[in-house]
């Protein structure tokens, strides 16, 4: 194939759709169900922004089972059901109906018996969508935390540990809750490695961290949190549970959807098309501009030396990235669009090369975009608009550029969440 920039932002865009759709619970779902009970209730209940059409492929593979609960998903990321009610709360900054729906999942659990089963659906935006504080502390106080580890540089498994121990629903409460009936965890997950303890914030799965290990990290990134909060996480009076508390029963956890498995399905496509892929990992993380200069200095040793690969390639990656905004302020522009910036600056109108980034929610941080693609004309059109693309990832408004320049990526909620997904193409 004669690598254009038409074809190359199809073939980028069509290696993304991909790896969305490889995640999709519709398909996925129903091979990973368990038995039902004989004779005992099916709770469903669920929290994330796949959480609605997780629910949807729950009743799709069991029409005529007996179903009840419910689920929360992000404002905007619903599904049709017609026995498993949902909710939509706000995310990445939690409001008052979220609180309301985790206390609310916390009361459809209860009551059970070891005869019942507890379907939990768990996705990406889970810890966010079921913020209920801990005894002592209010909304208002864990939105500002919520605002601050946005904002510190933290990474998601460090974020998760300090949201574990000011929840009165995540590290494992929410199994505590459901005792003694069986709990069977679905998951898709979005965070590097695949920690259960870490998607959601761990609602079902034992906490291995503690408060003195929040406290630390509170500390490292000298977060300015509410007073009661500094002194809830001083006071450490209610641990959540650990690994082998009998509370808990046997922990069933199962991935449906994995980053990693989005990414072989971005290769597999990848290869369809011509391009030799290799996945560099799925758990890449770091401060956004950055991994994107790593992944400008692959793709240039690519084009310039054919190491790790010749051309035409395709290098994929996925994981976290995180954006440290400075007591100045940021503009506009998520982790993906920030990381791809980064790149384009470091390739420096590198002929041949292209990047598409985004996060296969499809929406950036807080934008209504997936993420962007940049080229290698991406910074003088970006100089021909009147803008300095240095001085804008600098004020971290990389959305404001990709946006002048029509090169977002917009797909709306695709109601599936495995992380980011990075692609370049050296042809």
């Amino acid at each position: 194939m004669a690598w254009t920039d038409d074809t190359a932002r199809a073939a980028l865009k069509d290696v993304f759709a991909a790896a969305v759709a490889s995640a999709d619970p519709r398909i996925v779902l129903a091979r990973h169900l368990p038995a039902p009970p004989e004779g005992g209730r099916v709770v469903v209940v669920g929290a994330g922004k796949s959480a609605a059409v997780m629910a949807a492929a729950v009743e799709a593979a069991w029409p005529n089972q007996a179903l009840t609960g419910l689920v929360v998903t992000r404002y905007g990321h619903g599904y049709p059901t017609q026995r498993i009610e949902v909710l939509e709360a706000s995310h990445p900054v939690p409001d008052a109906a979220g609180a309301a729906a985790a206390q609310r999942l916390l009361q459809a659990v209860a009551g059970l018996t070891a005869g019942d089963l507890v379907l939990f659906l768990v996705s990406g935006g889970g810890s966010a969508l079921t913020t209920l504080p801990a005894p002592g502390l209010s909304l208002e106080d864990l939105m500002a935390v919520n605002r601050a580890l946005l904002a510190s540089g933290a990474t998601i498994n460090e974020m998760n540990c300090i949201r574990r121990h000011l929840s009165a629903f995540s590290g494992g409460r929410l199994a505590l809750a459901a005792a003694p009936a069986r709990v069977v965890t679905l998951a898709i997950s979005d965070v590097p490695g695949d920690d259960p303890a870490a998607i959601a914030s761990g609602p079902t799965v034992p906490d291995p961290s503690s408060f003195e290990q929040a406290r630390a990290l509170v500390a490292h990134y000298r977060m300015k949190l509410p007073e009661a909060v500094v002194e809830h996480l001083a006071k450490a009076a209610e641990e959540t549970p650990k690994p082998g508390d009998p509370r808990l029963g046997e922990i069933d956890y199962r991935f449906i959807a994995t980053p990693r498995l989005a990414l072989e399905a971005a290769a597999a496509r990848a290869r369809t098309l011509g391009l030799t892929p290799l996945i560099l990992g799925d758990a890449l993380e770091g401060e956004a501009r950055e991994v994107g200069k790593v992944l400008a200095g692959i793709a240039l040793s690519a084009r310039t030396h054919g190491h790790p690969l010749p051309g035409p390639c395709l290098l994929l990656s996925g994981g976290e990235t995180t954006v440290t905004i400075g007591p100045e302020g940021g503009g506009r522009g998520g982790r993906n669009c920030e990381s791809l910036l980064g790149c384009a600056v470091a390739l420096a109108a590198a002929p041949g090369i292209w990047a598409l980034m985004g996060d296969t929610d499809g929406i950036d941080g807080s934008e209504d975009n997936a993420g962007a693609i940049a080229a290698p004309d991406t910074l003088s059109r970006a100089r021909t608009a009147g803008m300095d693309p240095r001085a804008v990832l600098g004020r971290h408004d990389s959305y404001t550029l990709f946006q002048a320049l029509d090169d977002l990526l917009v797909t709306g909620p695709t109601l599936t969440n495995v992380n980011d997904l990075r692609a370049v193409l050296i042809a």
